[in-house]
Parts: C-alpha cells; sequence; structure tokens
C-alpha cells in the first residue's frame, strides 16, 4: 500500500504526516521544534522512518501552494509538501 507523507507549517511549526485509510486523528505524526527553518530532506527521512515508512519514489518532496483565505490574493501563504510513501514492513496498515 502506497500513501502521501504531507508537510506542512501549523502553529508556528512544521509537521510531517503520514495519510493513511481510516480516521485523521489516527494518522501517524511528528511536529519540529517551533520555528521558520524548513527542515532539510535528511530530517524529513529520519521522521518518515521513524513513523513506520519510507518512501517510494527518491525522497522527491512536491510543494503546492495555497492561501489562507481562498480567492484572496492578500492572504497569507500556506505551503503544503507530499511524498509517496508505503509502509517499511511492506504490510498493509
Amino acid at each position: 500500500m502506497t500513501c502521501k507523507a504531507l508537510m506542512s507549517f501549523h502553529e508556528g511549526r512544521w509537521r510531517v504526516f503520514v495519510a493513511v485509510p481510516g480516521l485523521v486523528s489516527l494518522w501517524p505524526e511528528h511536529r519540529f521544534p517551533p520555528g521558520v527553518v524548513v527542515p532539510t530532506v535528511a530530517e524529513r527521512s529520519r521522521v518518515v522512518n521513524a513513523l513506520g515508512f519510507v518512501f517510494t519514489n527518491g525522497a522527491e518532496w512536491e510543494w503546492t501552494e495555497d492561501a489562507e483565505t481562498p480567492g484572496d490574493d492578500t492572504s497569507r501563504v500556506l505551503l503544503l509538501a507530499a511524498t509517496l510513501v508505503r509502509p517499511a514492513d511492506g504490510g498493509d496498515r
């Protein structure tokens, strides 16, 4: 099973979470310490592994930009990164 690992900046810190089937409240998540520095690919890789997953596409992250207030070009920008992962044990979660 493949799923997406996502990284976003939320409440003053970067977080990585894995969107798996089931309740959102059960998605594995890691919050980096507060700050505005974007975690490196190596830091993200360690977190994804610690959450029990491995990259399926060589750790390539796709970045998407969105607006905090849709349709308002003066709104604060929200960044979201995503990459494909699979359970490290090869099984379903």
